[in-house]
């Protein structure tokens, strides 16, 4: 355990499979048909949040036994609300296939519910639930940040009596492990919490809070957030077998326990350990990647086996923009951590979540007025993304059409990593 973490020490999860092992439908379906008969849903409206696409999560068959489970239990209403965190909105055939149900007929799978995205761009969406003070947030930062945070989130939660919290636990570049409250904050929060809580990521820096066990600092904050929201809240934390839909293990309970339950589990799963430090690694990033904004965790999950000096070449010619939804990407450009903190008068204006993403692309590195930047590692994109856009934003290119992966994989110093982006890797220590 590193100093930036507190033990979870959660037992109250009812929880089933682990690591190596896969779970099969009927399994799933039963256990947690069994979990919902334990609450009480008569007559009471259930809200349950859900990851977007990016994540590796067989929720059809998660949101079939919920549904069918709080159908008999007399749930008066379900909402299904889709966690967005700022990412851009699912369109109605891509809501249909990541739920399970034909594209304008949810109401023939799930009668009774309601399908919402996130809506994170439109401020009628939020409802504020309190306030961590500047003296609590520089306690739970580690005198990293200090100001108050406006608790805001999706009004949707507060509206109903009882809120699930369905998703897939992954090492995570903000937060150590992802999954639980992180479903609430930043998912269905307010850009301001969302900014906060990723700077403070960003200041601890992804190279070492990702994979991180325990409850890190920014894992602190958005359970002290959480903790703020009225209301009954579970949480069905599952690992999933990386690019499938598969199950590894499943967990139920409040979003802590069923979280720190997940998290174990996710660390003995989603972790590749070297020996030694490569040259060179080529992430070969899925599709469900739409932009950098999201394909960046091919970044996030393979730097610390990348040797001093060494390169990393993300590989997704279908990606043909840095983030539709955060422009101003393009205008800041990709730099280390220290670039913006010893600068902070020319950039503390811009939005912290925009900054975040930038450090955790470029990685480690070091800057100083007489010497500049200097980052440890190589940023290649080899995607749809023009050249000139690329080396403006202060990445290299190579030309997708240049990468040849089963040759790539041949060379001793080259890592290839297939569906990038959920496993980590990092090096065995003694």
């Amino acid at each position: 355990m590193t100093a930036l973490t507190q033990p979870a020490d959660r037992v109250g999860a009812r929880s089933i499979g682990g690591p190596g092992q896969v779970l099969d439908d009927g399994t799933v379906r039963a256990f947690v048909t069994e979990r919902l008969a334990e609450i009480d849903l008569a007559g009471r409206t259930l809200c349950v949040v859900v990851p977007d696409g990016t994540r590796s999560c067989p929720l059809p068959l998660l949101l079939g036994a919920v549904h069918e489970a709080s159908t008999a239990a007399g749930a008066a209403h379900l909402t299904f609300l889709v966690a967005l965190g700022t990412h851009a909105a699912m369109a109605e055939p891509e809501l249909a296939r990541h739920l399970g149900y034909d594209a304008g007929e949810v109401a023939g799978t799930y009668p009774g519910t309601t399908v919402l995205n996130h809506a994170w761009w439109d401020d009628a969406t939020f409802v504020s639930v309190g306030t961590i003070s500047a003296e609590r947030l520089s306690e739970l930062s580690e005198g990293r940040l200090v100001r108050d945070v406006d608790v805001r989130l999706n009004r949707a939660v507060v509206e109903h009596d009882v809120t699930l919290i369905i998703g897939p636990v992954f090492p995570h570049e903000v937060v150590g492990f992802s999954g639980g409250n992180k479903y609430l904050f930043p998912g269905v929060a307010v850009k301001d919490v969302i900014d906060v809580s990723h700077w403070l990521g960003a200041l601890i820096s992804s190279s070492e809070i990702i994979g991180t066990r325990g409850i890190t600092p920014v894992r602190a904050l958005i359970d002290e957030a959480a903790a703020l929201v009225p209301g009954e809240r579970y949480a069905l934390c599952v690992v999933a077998q990386s690019g499938t839909g598969a199950l590894h293990a499943a967990s139920f309970g409040s979003p802590e326990d069923a979280w720190a339950a997940a998290a174990d589990v996710s660390a003995e799963t989603h972790v590749r350990y070297l020996d030694a430090p490569v040259r060179r690694v080529l992430s070969v990033i899925p599709t469900k990647y739409e932009d950098m904004w999201t394909g960046a965790k091919g970044f996030y999950k393979v730097e610390p086996v990348v040797a001093d000096g060494g390169q990393v070449v993300i590989y997704a010619p279908h990606i043909t923009e840095i983030s539709v939804m955060h422009p101003q990407i393009l205008e800041i450009g990709y730099h280390c951590r220290d670039y913006f903190v010893k600068q902070w008068d020319r950039f503390a204006h811009l939005p912290w979540g925009d900054l975040a993403h930038s450090t955790h692309l470029r990685g480690q590195g070091t800057y100083d007025d007489v010497h500049g930047e200097r980052c440890r590692v190589t940023v290649t994109l080899a995607t749809g993304i023009p050249e000139d856009v690329v080396r403006a934003a202060n990445l290299d290119y190579l030309d997708p059409a240049e990468v040849d992966v089963d040759a790539w994989a041949q060379d001793p110093g080259t890592l290839v990593v297939p569906q990038a982006g959920e496993v980590l890797h990092r090096l065995r220590t003694p």
